[in-house]
């Protein structure tokens, strides 16, 4: 295991300490420094109500530290507390008034409340004092980001950057601004100066990797991406970004060896499980697959990717009783996807489950309505069960939030032509026709039996081209 990883264990035996203390209602000595990295962990992680219980335990500690009454100031502003924290950031003014945090405060503060030009001018104020923070441009950029104002955004992301190449929270804001901004094609350039002014920056390589990867160019990333793992050969992000280019070109088995060598040199998460177990899904090695999402599993249980997917793998082995249960644990932790509740509807048909599954159907519908797919199989289930009448009023519904979808006009008229309503079966295969003639193949597709009849084949015979 390299520093890297040495270094994210430590922090995570550091919060597990923490948290321990808080739990037993103890106290425990902590440097200040410990706790900086303990309030980091959760700013980062946007567990904001933690970080101020770690700020408030530090200050119990260190009372009179101006940093951490600076840090308590900043989160109080985060949870929407801006009147404590203006009157914190004051107190703390008086005492030491000529440090540039002071303003970067008050910014944050201001940018919180969405008084974006006031948080402008003291960041701007911030920076005429000290030349060498990144971290100041990326909050002028973040605040002219949360403005709308994108184009102004990108100048303060690039002064970060130039500041800070691995500034990798400044680098995930600039490429999102370039892209909504419509710019990021022509950023190009800007990442290829800083290789030209240093070739041997495994940063510039990887920085110039991630424009490509996100413009699709991923041959020229992977050469990017390789170059930066070249150049450092413990660089865990670069076999990150390259085990995810591969996954991008569907050659998974070399995804998989790049996920493992990040593992090398980065302590595994519950994603990167996920990611390779999914990679051994799409190659069809089941055993292997459910392996690591169990271990994903093991590693966070509110996993919900992983239950889906050992969920998808039980499906595709036709062990349905046992998809089931991982489908619908998946739904449980994350009620929001209608592709779980899609797969657990249909899973619960086959094992007969059919109240179940209707109701799947009908969470899953209500998550995605214009999901075709939700429509075809929830009412070709009432059709099997007899319910001709259901089955057409599902058709109705998906129609009319759909009303350019071929498919759903061909299954409409099938299922009038099985209820006697022959009439208005025709129309809708008109419309059919009209919308996508050379998908008339579906009709008889699900039902064969409609190919004995000779009014459907005049019919589409008019329409033939």
């Amino acid at each position: 295991m390299d520093e890297q990883a040495e270094d994210r264990n430590e922090e995570l035996e550091l919060i597990n300490k923490f948290e321990n203390m808080v739990k037993e209602n103890d106290t425990v000595f902590f440097d200040l420094s410990e706790f900086e990295l303990i309030i980091d962990h959760y700013t980062s992680n946007l567990n904001y109500t933690q970080a101020l219980a770690a700020c408030n335990a530090a200050l119990a500690q260190y009372p009179f530290s101006t940093e951490l009454q600076i840090d308590k100031s900043q989160l109080l502003a985060m949870a929407g507390n801006f009147e404590e924290a203006l009157q914190l950031i004051e107190e703390v003014a008086l005492v030491d008034p000529d440090n540039a945090d002071i303003s970067v405060t008050r910014g944050v503060i201001y940018t919180q409340k969405g008084e974006y030009n006031t948080a402008i001018e003291f960041f701007k104020k911030a920076a005429a004092v000290t030349t060498d923070r990144d971290d100041i441009y990326f909050n002028i950029g973040l605040t002219y980001q949360s403005w709308g104002k994108f184009k102004s955004a990108v100048k303060y992301y690039k002064q970060c950057l130039q500041i800070n190449p691995e500034n990798e929270l400044g680098m995930q804001e600039l490429l999102y601004c370039l892209d909504i901004s419509g710019n990021l094609e022509n950023s190009l350039p800007f990442f290829q100066e800083f290789i030209d002014a240093d070739p041997y920056s495994h940063t510039a390589w990887y920085n110039l990797g991630l424009v490509q990867f996100r413009l699709e160019l991923f041959e020229k990333a992977l050469s990017s991406f390789e170059y930066s793992t070249i150049i450092k050969a413990d660089f865990a992000n670069g076999y990150l970004q390259l085990a995810n280019t591969y996954v991008h070109l569907g050659e998974f088995a070399k995804a998989i060896d790049h996920f493992n060598q990040f593992t090398e040199h980065d302590a595994p998460s519950a994603d990167i499980y996920c990611n390779i177990g999914e990679c051994y899904e799409k190659l069809r090695q089941w055993d292997q697959a459910r392996k690591y999402y169990q271990k994903s599993i093991d590693l966070d249980p509110n996993m919900d990717e992983a239950w889906f997917g050992i969920g998808v793998i039980l499906n595709a082995q036709a062990k349905w009783f046992e998809a089931v249960h991982f489908f619908r644990k998946a739904t449980t932790i994350y009620p929001d996807s209608s592709d779980y509740w899609l797969a657990l509807a249909a899973a619960e048909y086959n094992v007969g489950h059919i109240v179940s599954s209707i109701e799947a159907y009908e969470k899953a519908s209500e998550l995605a309505p214009a999901n075709k797919d939700i429509w075809l199989n929830w009412s070709i289930l009432l059709y099997e069960q007899g319910n001709y009448e259901g089955a057409i009023e599902l058709m109705e519904n998906a129609i009319e939030i759909q009303p350019e979808e071929a498919e759903l006009h061909y299954r409409m008229c099938a299922y009038l032509l099985s209820a006697g309503n022959y009439k208005e079966a025709y129309n809708y295969l008109e419309n059919a026709l009209i919308l996508d003639f050379d998908k008339h193949y579906l009709l008889f597709e699900y039902f064969p039996e409609l190919e004995s009849q000779k009014a459907l084949a005049r019919l589409i015979d008019q329409y033939r081209k």
